[in-house]
Formats: C-alpha cells, structure tokens, sequence
C-alpha cells in the first residue's frame, strides 16, 4: 500500500523528534554540572560522570545498532529504546545521590544509542534515490537543532526552576514519540540476515570499554597505579579490547566488522573523527565551567554563549552540503573545520577572569563553524572507498569514534587540567612572600578593608590572606583549563596531515551516502 503524504510527514517529525531529545541531553546537562555537584553533595570530577557515563554508553551501543535492529526487528528496537530512554530519564531527576544519577544516565545513554542511527534510516528510506538529498538535509539540521537548544535550554531551566527538570521534559516528548512509532512505524523493506548472536564480542567490547572509562575518570583522583582497582581495570582493558579485536578478525559474523579498517581513507577519518569527538565535547565541558565556576555567569547565561554559534552553523551545514554537491573535496571543507577549531582553541587559550561574555560568544562561533564542516564531509570521507555492503558498518564506526573521541577527552582533560592547577598553584603560590612588593600592597590594601569594614587588624589580615588564597585558586584553575584549549588546539594541529595520505580520492560521494550510519 503506497504511504499517504501526511503519514510520511508524520513519521518523519515523530523520528526527528526522537533524535532531537537524544542529541538535547548530550549536551544539555552541561550547564547544570554545577548545580548537581552542589546538591548531590560530590565533586565536579565525580559530577563529570553524568556526561562521560552517558557518551561511553553511547559508543558501546552504536556500533551494535545494526545488529539489534536486525536480530530484535526495527520497530521493536527502536520503541523499546524510547522507552528505556523515557524511564531513565524519569529516575534520573528522581536520583538522591550522583552514583544513582550516573547509573540511570548510563542506561539512558543505552536507550538515546538507537534513536540518532535508527532515525536516520528511518528518513532516507522514506525518499526516493533522487530526492535523498532532501533526507540529508531534513536529518542534517535537525541534528543541529538538539546542540543548539540544549546548553541554552538546561541553563534556562537550571536558573529558573531546578535541574531535574532537564530529565523530566523528555518524559511527554517520548511518551509521543513511542506511540506516534507505535502506529505508524513499520520494518524496512529490505531486511538483512539474522545471524548468530556475537555475544562474546558484546562482552569484549562492554568490559574493555568500560573499564578503560573508569581508568581514565578516576586515575587522577586515585593516584593512577598507587591503587589497586586502577591497576587491575587498566589491564582488563587493555586484555578485553585486545581480545575483542582478535576476536572480531575472527569469527565469521562478528557484532562489529572491523574489517572495514583495511580502507586507508576509513581509517584516517576514523582518526579524524575521534580527534573531532575531542575538540566537540571537552569544549562544551570546559566553556561552562569556566564561566560559571570563574567568572561567574548565570546558567542562562551560559546557556546562550553557544546560542549564536551553533544558529550559524545550521547556515554553515547548509553551505558545507551545496560546496559538496558543487564538487568540491571532503578534504577541502574537513581543512576548513579544523581551522576553525585550532582559532577557537587559541582563542580560548588567551582569556582571562575579566574577558567578556562576547569574547567567549565570539570565540565559539568558530566552534560551531567547525563542527558544522566537519559533520558531513567526514561521514562522505570516511565511506567514500568501502562497498555498498561494508558502508552501514563503515559509518556506524566513523560515529562510534566521535562519541569514543568525547569520552575519552573529557576523562583526559579533567585529569590534565587537575595537573596543571596543582603545578600552576605552587608556581603563583612561590611568587607571594614577603619580599614581593607587590604582594605586600595586595594583603595591606586587603586588610585595609576588612579594618574599614569593623574587623580588627588580626581577623582582617587573616580574611586578607584567604582572599588572597581565593585568588590563586582561581587563578589556577584558569590557567589550567587555558592550558587545555591549547593541548586540544595542537592536537587538531598535528592531526590535520593526515589529509595528505587520501588526497586524490573521490571529491564527493552520491547524496544517498551521505550520513548513513545506520
């Protein structure tokens, strides 16, 4: 029976709606991160588990997406995952302590994995080939939509009401989505070969994953190899993913097929992607709590510092795909995003505790510009040389590496920045002595005042040298998280030649390709 045009119509704002919510809560929570630190009674680098849980969930998902929906069929798959997305989303406003939170943001984070892949095939399946343009670009602005509202939609909601919330409104939204799917929803036409179930591959990869998470999250605060469960979970990680790659090159239908690696051109974008995860989500960590935590901006605020950028990179999306269509390389346009991002990352590498909301503002436009070129032409690169057969597994890998790339980076740069503010601290610290006129001035102006204020010489010099305490320590913290734009920025520096071992490949792939990583 031919698909009337307002069933489409609704199928396909019933899956945008769903991958919107998905992509919201990405990023959403950051704002909050704070919020929850204080109320939860736990410590910004336990806090950070609320965001890593939920992307390390994310990346063990993906890459078993395909599989699911096979062996599980589509619409079951996908309805089940709203709904475990929904009820997770409900337990996690209801937690009373971080490790409850953490955990039901893991399980959502296995929920929201299917909505964003599922979604996608969803919207290409419903156009014919001559009009799959029309799909990437409907699917391409609607995933804009969920970082662009998120920062500035938890920071609203933060300030005004309370940080459960942020979890509460996906509850109506997916009570729609998994009724609306539930009646309108059907199988793909074309449905692949059910095979044996890899389960030693799914347990491979959750284990080694998971403990190498754990590992780079709490290393810092447990003095890395001094403790014992640090030391243990690194060498399961290292044996479990070595195994799971063993195993994977193995067995004949295996949950992952990383055979696809064989192609050069996957694999540098593969790397590329990963480095792009990085630079995406330790940015969005680090830009909101620098200016919540030191230089004291509301969580609104903060919230709309990302909003001019990421509504410019809904144009640049538009403009990358036209460049694409027009013939010009993948390589051109991935060039122009990691340009993008090695300014905003020196950008961010100058600021101070008085640089102003629109410095920041302007500096995450090239951010966002970034990320907008970045998006399609890396997908377009990565599968540009597989065959048809290996190109939903290609780009369903190409995904997994950003969120992996996410991760990881976070975990890497909350334990790097640790480490600078501990050197910075001792280094600012060794500078106020009494032999530093400058430093004399400081603590006589500062006891000066607290003497104005009724406080006797003692008490007033002792608020003196906490203020001037206070000041180090956040002035530490600056210089520490400064110290992190910059490594990121290098890092983009020295992975950009890698273009040079895929220049001469295709310069652009059929539209139908584009973000197929289902």
């Amino acid at each position: 029976m031919k698909m009337t045009n307002l069933k489409r119509n609704l199928i396909i704002i019933t899956v945008l709606l769903a991958a919107v919510m998905e992509l919201i809560d990405t990023t959403i929570v950051n704002v909050a991160l704070s919020h929850m630190s204080g109320n939860l009674g736990a410590t910004l680098e336990d806090t950070t588990w609320v965001v890593t849980s939920y992307a390390i969930a994310n990346v063990i998902i993906i890459p078993l997406t395909s599989f699911l929906t096979t062996n599980l069929g589509r619409r079951n798959y996908y309805i089940g995952s709203i709904i475990l997305f929904v009820v997770c989303s409900f337990m996690c406003g209801s937690a009373t302590n971080i490790w409850m939170l953490v955990f039901f943001r893991f399980l959502q984070g296995i929920g929201g994995g299917a909505l964003l892949s599922v979604s996608q095939a969803v919207i290409f399946e419903l156009f014919p080939k001559e009009k799959q343009g029309v799909a990437g670009a409907i699917f391409g602005v609607g995933v804009f939509i969920g970082p662009t509202i998120g920062p500035t939609l938890g920071g609203f909601i933060t300030e005004n009401y309370s940080w459960p919330l942020i979890f509460y409104i996906n509850i109506p939204i997916g009570i729609m989505a998994a009724t609306s799917c539930y009646f309108l929803l059907t199988e793909p036409l074309i449905k692949a070969k059910v095979h044996a179930v890899d389960w030693m591959g799914i347990i491979l990869l959750a284990v080694g994953i998971g403990a190498l998470q754990t590992v780079l999250e709490r290393g810092q605060t447990e003095d890395w190899f001094a403790t014992g469960y640090i030391t243990v979970l690194t060498i399961v990680s290292v044996i479990a993913l070595t195994a799971f790659v063993l195993w994977e090159l193995h067995v004949e239908h295996p949950v992952v097929n990383l055979r696809v690696f064989k192609s050069k051109t996957l694999t540098v974008a593969a790397i590329l992607t990963f480095i792009n995860g990085v630079g995406m989500f330790t940015s969005i960590f680090l830009t909101p709590v620098i200016a919540q935590r030191l230089l004291n901006f509301t969580p609104t605020e903060t919230g709309m510092l990302l909003l001019p950028g990421a509504l410019l990179a809904i144009l640049a999306l538009v403009v990358s795909g036209k460049l694409m269509q027009a013939g010009v390389s993948p390589l051109i346009i991935i060039t122009a995003g990691f340009l993008c991002f090695i300014y905003f990352n020196w950008s961010m590498f100058g600021i101070n505790l008085d640089t102003s909301a629109n410095s920041i503002a302007g500096a995450l436009i090239f951010r966002a510009l970034g990320m907008a070129f970045l998006a399609v032409p890396l997908t377009v690169l990565a599968i540009s040389t597989l065959q048809p057969k290996d190109i939903p597994q290609g780009a369903a890998l190409n995904n997994m590496m950003r969120q992996l790339g996410g991760s990881f980076g976070i975990s890497a740069i909350n334990t790097y920045a640790a480490r600078r503010a501990a050197s910075h601290r001792v280094d600012l610290i060794s500078h106020i002595t009494s032999a530093n006129p400058l430093t004399v001035d400081r603590i006589n102006s500062y006891t000066a005042y607290f003497q104005h204020k009724g406080s006797n010489w003692i008490d007033a010099h002792q608020k003196a040298m906490g203020l001037i305490d206070l000041n180090v320590v956040k002035q530490s913290a600056l210089l520490s998280y400064t110290d992190s734009y910059f490594l990121i920025g290098l890092l983009f520096a020295l992975a950009l030649p890698l273009l040079l071992f895929v220049v001469g490949g295709p310069k652009t792939v059929a539209p139908k390709m584009v973000l197929s990583d289902h």
